[in-house]
């Protein structure tokens, strides 16, 4: 596992979604090099894509309740 993807596994989605945001804010910036656009553009697609992974294993456990309330893990 790349040292970039551990990190993130690490990350809450609140912390994820700052860091996105900051992303945002340098992309933004006129005074930002095109070199380091391309870089934040490429770490922001990997970041986005483990948020929606996230978020797809939340709303699978949230698809798996029963009527009881009770979480039917698969």
């Amino acid at each position: 596992m790349e040292k970039d993807q551990r990190e993130q596994k690490e990350q809450t989605l609140e912390e994820a979604f700052v860091r996105l945001d900051q992303m945002l804010e340098k992309l933004s910036d006129r005074d930002t090099a095109l070199e380091e656009s391309f870089q934040v553009y490429a770490e922001g697609t990997k970041l986005l894509k483990y948020c929606n992974e996230k978020l797809d294993k939340v709303e699978k456990k949230m698809l798996m309740l029963s009527e009881e309330g009770e979480l039917n893990e698969f």
